[in-house]
């Protein structure tokens, strides 16, 4: 895909996030349920984070597109590292584990993730957009752009410690309210508990695995773009400068 090209769709897409955020932060207060909404408000929810997580992820790729087509390419290689570390790591996964989970939990009970009493609150459309989505948009960005994946055992230290906090915020919130988050919750021995969230561990780990396959199935290795710094003569001062060929490409130095 074109730089150009990709840079509309990246704005795109985060005026799309911006505005479903917006819409969420905005609902009529005198309707929501007050059950839902206590302490932590909306941002106790995975769903949520997810939503911003999704805007900081195409914020920072919009970003990296504008510093490629102004030829910032210094900028733009750590613009471009923070953006794949982004991306493989928590905005991938975690859209994969909300929307999958989300309706799997959903279709068995749906009191157990997402109360009949939002249907009154949160509009349908709103509803999909937050838990169906996001998931479609996650693939997509794959096909748009390769994306280079860290060192495993890197990759999967942050996305276990992004996960750590998560679950550390959720007992917070069940230590000061007495309430979990999540009605499902209510319904496990603190055994069972940890039981559960090891799993969803594991499942966000595949999730992982599964995009950074997707990413080497559709791109291949040999296709990652990689930047080097060549010596650029000006005013009799050599400088370095930086410049974007394919991985395996020889570098002829002239």
């Amino acid at each position: 895909m074109e730089i150009s090209t990709l840079a509309a769709y990246h704005c795109l897409v985060l005026a799309w996030y911006f505005f479903v955020l917006y819409s969420l932060t905005h609902l009529r207060t005198e309707e929501r349920p007050s059950e839902v909404f206590l302490y932590g408000g909306q941002w106790k929810y995975l769903t949520v984070l997810n939503l911003f997580l999704q805007a900081v992820f195409y914020g920072v790729s919009f970003l990296a597109d504008v510093l490629r087509l102004i030829k910032e390419l210094r900028c733009a290689k750590c613009v471009i590292s923070s953006r794949d570390l982004l991306f493989s790591v928590l905005a991938f996964p975690v859209s994969t584990f909300v929307s999958i989970s989300f309706w799997i939990l959903y279709t068995y009970n749906r009191e157990l993730v997402y109360p009949k009493s939002l249907d009154g609150v949160i509009p349908t459309w709103l509803n999909h957009t937050m838990h169906t989505a996001v998931l479609p948009l996650a693939l997509l960005e794959i096909l748009a752009t390769p994306h280079r994946y860290p060192a495993k055992k890197k990759g999967l230290f942050l996305l276990g410690c992004a996960s750590f906090l998560y679950v550390s915020w959720v007992l917070w919130i069940y230590f000061v309210t007495g309430e979990w988050v999540y009605p499902l919750f209510a319904s496990f021995s603190p055994a069972g508990l940890g039981a559960f969230f090891i799993s969803s561990l594991a499942i966000v780990v595949c999730f992982y695995n599964f995009g950074e396959f997707l990413n080497r199935m559709i791109w291949g290795q040999s296709n990652f773009f990689i930047f080097y710094f060549y010596p650029y003569k000006k005013n009799k001062e050599f400088l370095l400068l930086p410049r974007q060929v394919e991985r395996g490409t020889h570098i002829h130095w002239g």
